[in-house]
């Protein structure tokens, strides 16, 4: 007995010391790697988005998506491509590896319309992430995981309002992309002041500051610039700066560099849709529909945002935001 209450009170004096409590941690944490919390069957769930390369929004929706699939004990595969047609061959080729389930965006419908037929009706279960949540139900999804642009695009609106802001750019960098565009419909929609569109080419970042520069230059009332993608905001700062206005640069996403910037007072605000939690939910949902037909919201679309995220905000969500998930 004695020896077993030594152990005891040493186990818990390590503990309570300054470094027990983290080592504690990190073999907690270690433990945990890459165990699965359930003893459901080995599932292969697949995710296929309209992401180019090196997009680090769609990195933070693969990792809230693996984390979960490693808590579900699923195999999870990955695909994407920024063009419609070749999106839907790499959503065929996984329906051809009779996969359990199947994720998918729909920022271009039209190319993704028949390929998701041909999934619901292989009866592999569908659930559409981050765009296409008017085609969603209509295609055979059984639900949408994400935020309603065009109420993202009107939160904005109200902001600008706030602001006492006039006039507004906003640049969509992905011609074809439905998403944007209604972004910036649910802008005009209530903001009192006057929104123009610019169209600009996402892939060419210079090609992007140099548009920017110059509408910025020729229409010196604009003050404000929105734009679609985190990645996009510090270019348009730039860009406001060259041009030698004072427009204030406002953004879709949260990433580090726009934490940062908000904090800073570089940006206006950013509208943060949270993409970890859009991939943890979409293979959390499919599980749960695998093991138990649940489904949440009825069908409706489960949202994920927006959530106006400000300079008093930013700094509580740095933290997040720096290891990738926010």
């Amino acid at each position: 007995m004695s020896a077993v209450l030594a152990a005891v009170l040493g186990a818990t004096l390590a503990g309570c010391s300054s470094t027990g409590g983290k080592r504690a941690e990190e073999r907690a944490a270690k433990a945990a790697q890459g165990r699965a919390a359930v003893d459901t069957p080995r599932w292969t769930f697949a995710m296929v988005t309209h992401s180019g390369d090196g997009d680090a929004f769609w990195d933070i929706v693969q990792k809230g998506a693996k984390q979960a699939a490693v808590k579900d004990n699923i195999n999870f595969l990955y695909a994407h491509d920024a063009e419609g047609n070749k999106q839907a061959q790499s959503v065929q080729a996984m329906i051809d590896q009779k996969v359990d389930g199947l994720i998918v965006t729909l920022a271009k419908p039209d190319a993704m319309k028949d390929v998701v037929a041909k999934a619901v009706k292989a009866g592999i279960p569908v659930i559409t992430v981050n765009s296409g949540s008017a085609q969603s139900k209509d295609f055979g999804a059984l639900t949408h995981i994400g935020q309603d642009e065009v109420i993202a695009g009107e939160a904005v609106g109200e902001q600008l309002n706030k602001r006492g802001r006039k006039k507004a750019v906003c640049v969509l960098h992905e011609q074809g992309n439905v998403g944007h565009e209604q972004r910036c419909e649910g802008v005009k929609k209530t903001f009192k002041g006057d929104v123009q569109n610019l169209y600009v080419e996402g892939t060419n970042m210079p090609g992007v500051q140099s548009s920017i520069e110059a509408k910025l230059q020729s229409d010196k009332d604009i003050d404000t610039v929105v734009t679609l993608g985190a990645p996009f905001a510090p270019t348009a700062v730039k860009a406001a700066r060259q041009a030698g206005s004072k427009a204030e640069v406002d953004t879709f996403d949260l990433n580090a560099d726009v934490a940062q910037d908000l904090q800073d007072g570089t940006l206006g605000f950013a509208v943060d849709q949270d993409p970890y939690l859009q991939g943890y939910e979409a293979v959390d949902l499919l599980w749960l529909y695998r093991y138990n037909r649940d489904m949440l919201g009825g069908g409706r679309p489960v949202l994920t945002g927006p959530q106006i995220v400000t300079k008093d905000d930013a700094k509580t969500l740095a933290e997040y935001a720096k290891r990738g998930t926010r």
